[in-house]
């Protein structure tokens, strides 16, 4: 999905599943190996690195006041931060974001599975640099 919407690089935090696991490397249909993928077990260096990169931090977040048909500024080099779906980011990410947005749901809803919120914010930021 990241390669799909044009991303730089995929950086994973946290203690998650191994992406060269042969389910991960299916599921990225070929986008393994050709977008650079780092872990880093700490979020709080990763948010550090994105930083010192210049890049402007935005966190998914289901409850954040702004949506992504309201957010400011998501033409800046960004790291879209997306928590796991069970639990969302942790609040000491969410705090250290530069901001959050939204997916805006407009029927009854409650949520979107992870792999489709990221699908919409990702290509919400590509949609704004198309003419």
């Amino acid at each position: 999905m990241a390669d799909a919407a044009g991303a730089d690089a995929v950086l994973l935090t946290g203690d998650g599943v191994d992406v060269h696991n042969g389910k991960c490397v299916r599921a990225s249909t070929g986008s393994l190996f050709h977008l650079p993928v780092a872990v880093e077990r700490d979020p709080a260096a990763a948010l550090a690195a994105c930083s010192r990169a210049g890049l402007r931090t935005v966190a998914a977040h289901g409850h954040a006041a702004s949506d992504l048909t309201t957010a400011d500024d998501l033409e800046s080099p960004t790291a879209w931060l997306f928590g796991n779906e069970a639990h969302g980011l942790p609040d000491e990410v969410l705090a250290a974001a530069d901001t959050a947005v939204r997916v805006p749901l407009h029927g009854r809803a409650e949520s979107l599975n992870l792999a489709t919120a990221a699908a919409v914010c990702l290509y919400a930021r590509v949609l704004r640099h198309s003419p």
